[in-house]
């Protein structure tokens, strides 16, 4: 007898999603990919039905057509009672006969932890942070953006480089070498042609994340305005961290802390070395760490707590996505 499906595991971006079907042993059956996963822009009904597409094909090649539970991770799936619409959703779907959903950023942290324990900061597009026990207990924020007291990721630091730009160019502001090195990069040579470019899409409004290397690069180079941005974000990662880490009772006690998203991935030597130290001083039993697993090996290991499988199955589905 074949093995049958014990988690259908979905991680859902806004820019691609993942599927895994996973057995209760911690075989992995299948797994697909789709595209991403945006229910503010398209509706929850057509972002569900883009999902569907994707599950429908890796339980063909898995050869079912349900699992026992549905543990999905989802982008903007911000707030609770967003959690439960997305929930109620899929579970009309009739793909496992139980549904949890969680915002994404719990994938990424599950995926770093050998236990449901410890602190999460990712830093992609945006900004978010989670912190999860065994006993079920949690810390998160909104991450909404500046409405819900939000700062950076690459969108914001993007807009914030060009904000200094554009007061260093026209004299509101101190000088600063991202003046020239934000509109040298789509090859223009001010930035008021860019902020033309910008305003008018003849740059493609998608295409000012591709800003935020760019500070980067000129914060290694000693400008001190680029520098003071990056050192800013590296004080919202830190300050995020202690807050969650202090919610969950776990400031003094030895917790690991994952790092994670495009920004953070990238090991910008300043944002790195800057997150480490702001930790140590104000977390010293933080032990921060880069994730780099695909967030659907988080979304398969809280499926497999959720039905209580065995160790064995997690080191089994760990092996099958870290080899």
């Amino acid at each position: 007898m074949g093995l049958t499906a014990s988690v259908l595991a979905i991680d859902a971006g806004n820019s691609k999603t993942d599927v895994a079907v996973v057995a209760a042993d911690g075989h992995v059956l299948a797994t697909a990919r789709g595209g991403g996963f945006r229910p503010p822009a398209v509706g929850v009904g057509t972002a569900v039905d883009a999902l569907e597409e994707t599950v429908r094909r890796a339980y063909a090649q898995a050869g079912v057509t349900a699992a026992g539970h549905v543990s999905a991770c989802l982008a903007n799936a911000d707030l609770p009672v967003e959690e439960e619409q997305l929930a109620s959703a899929l579970h009309a779907r009739a793909w496992g006969t139980t549904v949890e959903v969680r915002n994404d950023t719990f994938a990424i942290l599950r995926a770093g932890v050998a236990e449901p324990r410890g602190v999460a900061v990712v830093c992609g597009a945006g900004i978010n942070c989670v912190g999860m026990l065994p006993d079920g207990r949690t810390a998160r924020f909104p991450a909404l953006g500046r409405v819900s007291g939000d700062w950076g990721g690459g969108w914001g630091l993007a807009e914030e480089a060009l904000w200094y730009a554009a007061r260093a160019e026209d004299g509101r502001g101190a000088p600063t070498a991202l003046s020239r090195t934000l509109p040298a990069h789509f090859g223009l040579a001010s930035v008021y042609a860019l902020i033309e470019a910008l305003h008018l899409r003849h740059v493609d409004h998608n295409r000012r994340h591709e800003l935020a290397p760019v500070l980067f690069t000129t914060a290694d180079q000693g400008d001190p305005i680029a520098r003071t941005i990056v050192d800013r974000q590296a004080e919202e990662v830190v300050a995020m961290a202690t807050v969650a880490l202090t919610r969950l009772g776990l400031l003094d006690e030895e917790t690991p802390v994952l790092l994670g998203g495009s920004v953070l991935a990238a090991r910008h030597p300043r944002l790195d070395d800057a997150v480490r130290d702001l930790l140590a001083a104000r977390a010293p039993k933080a032990v921060p760490r880069v994730v780099t697993a695909r967030p659907v090996l988080g979304a398969a290991l809280l499926g497999l707590d959720h039905v209580g499988a065995p160790a064995a199955a997690r080191e089994r589905v760990r092996a099958h996505f870290e080899q």
